[in-house]
């Protein structure tokens, strides 16, 4: 059988993986698949770094002349961001009719709707299991093996880095600024770690796994979208003593007003599945109605773990195995209605630096209940450090609400900054029940 001839554009630490378990391996992969998978040519940025690396494979300066390689048969897209060389190269190999397998999360947010068009015209395949939480694999168990489900909710500890550093402050009771220092010494975070603890990693990955569960276009401004910068060990000594663990989590859930999608801090009772995923390790949760919830953990980020969910693409590729990219036609893949995020309803902490003097939080109860707000629980505490914005006279008090909207919970806080009794920005962490 002719082999299924492979180009590789980007040598990163994942390309790197995958060329090496292609070359290493092949003969396993080729029993395993019962096609031989070879590796026939390569674009990176940097020929002398990868010169070790490519054997047979003939060399492409350029992404774009790989892409429309007589060559090759599948193209494998490992160059990352929405726009440039990474878009214009997989449009360019769709539109010779080559297959293409990505990891790029934030080309398929943005673009994921045309390329699987695309690719669907042509009779090729848009693969990227590759391209949400590693090595699980989510993007098939969403597309295929849930196919005969009616999804109610995706929720996910999605990005490692964040959940390496909520670890890392709640168990050794560090600050923020401490734990992400050492998440870039050990290079789980980047330089400029923006994209990973603003949330916005997260909600690339969130878009593609709202349309796989809903059946709708790729939506990312739809996404309501915090980080993690915000939080405090003041909030995880708080979560630990009541029962939670602070993790950031996308979701993506059917509502009354539409499909809800969001990215924020989150509290999890300990006794979740969710709640026990520690370190740089990423977990998916799926509420359906025919397995009820299925939860998957294991490896999100590295070398390894995303170069296995690339070669499994590539397997499948060369078994003959194709599928809709994001499980049925472009063509029906609408945008859904949204959920504003001023319609969410759920439990809410909230952590206030209170003016420590009579009436003071009597007022604040007042202001709530005027919003209809009730109280699951009310503490005063003494702070780990003095938390930021307070003032010498002002206490920390932390109140957990019973389930309310947005909205109101908004207006009624800004009510009580209004009051003048606490100092500060209170801190809101929204508490997931489901």
């Amino acid at each position: 059988m002719l082999p299924l001839r492979v180009g590789i554009a980007g040598l990163g630490t994942v390309g790197g993986a995958v060329l090496r378990r292609l070359t290493g391996d092949a003969a396993a992969i080729a029993a395993r698949t019962g096609r031989p998978v070879q590796v026939t040519g390569v674009a990176a940025r940097d020929r002398a770094k990868a010169a070790p690396l490519l054997g047979e494979a003939n060399w492409f300066d350029d992404a774009l002349d790989l892409a429309r390689s007589p060559d090759i048969d599948v193209f494998v897209e490992l160059i990352g961001g929405h726009e440039g060389v990474a878009r214009s190269a997989v449009a360019a190999a769709i539109s010779a009719g080559k297959s293409v397998v990505t990891a790029n999360k934030a080309l398929l947010a943005h673009h994921g709707l045309e390329l699987a068009a695309a690719a669907e015209a042509q009779g090729v395949a848009l693969a990227f299991e590759a391209a949400v939480a590693g090595g699980i694999p989510v993007i098939k168990v969403l597309r295929e093996a849930l196919s005969g489900n009616t999804i109610d909710r995706v929720c996910g500890i999605l990005n490692g880095t964040c959940n390496y550093i909520l670890t890392r402050m709640e168990a050794e009771g560090l600050g923020f600024a401490e734990c992400l220092a050492e998440a870039q010494r050990l290079g789980y975070a980047e330089a400029d770690p923006s994209f990973d603890i603003d949330g916005f990693d997260t909600a690339h990955k969130l878009a593609i796994l709202a349309s796989l569960a809903f059946g709708s276009a790729p939506d990312l401004d739809a996404i309501h979208v915090e980080g993690i910068r915000s939080i405090t060990s003041d909030d995880l000594r708080a979560a630990d003593d009541l029962g939670y663990r602070v993790k950031l989590l996308g979701v993506a859930q059917r509502t009354d007003h539409g499909i809800e999608t969001r990215v924020h801090p989150t509290m999890v009772a300990k006794t979740t599945a969710l709640a026990a995923v520690h370190g740089v390790t990423n977990a998916v949760a799926v509420n359906a109605d025919a397995v009820r919830e299925l939860t998957l953990v294991g490896p999100g980020a590295g070398g390894d773990a995303t170069a296995s969910a690339v070669l499994g693409d590539i397997a499948d590729l060369a078994r003959g195995s194709t599928v809709l990219p994001f499980g049925r036609p472009a063509a029906l893949l609408e945008h859904a209605p949204r959920a504003p995020m001023q319609r969410h309803e759920g439990g809410y902490y909230v952590r206030l630096s209170v003016r420590d003097r009579p009436g003071s939080i009597a007022a604040i109860a007042t202001r709530m209940a005027a919003a209809e707000i009730s109280f699951e629980s009310i503490m005063q505490r003494q702070p780990v450090a003095a938390p930021r914005g307070a003032e010498p006279g002002f206490v920390p008090v932390i109140l957990i609400t019973h389930a309310t909207s947005e909205t109101t919970i908004r207006e009624a806080l800004d009510a009580v900054e209004a009051g003048g009794t606490i100092a500060g920005k209170p801190q809101l962490i929204r508490i997931e029940r489901n």
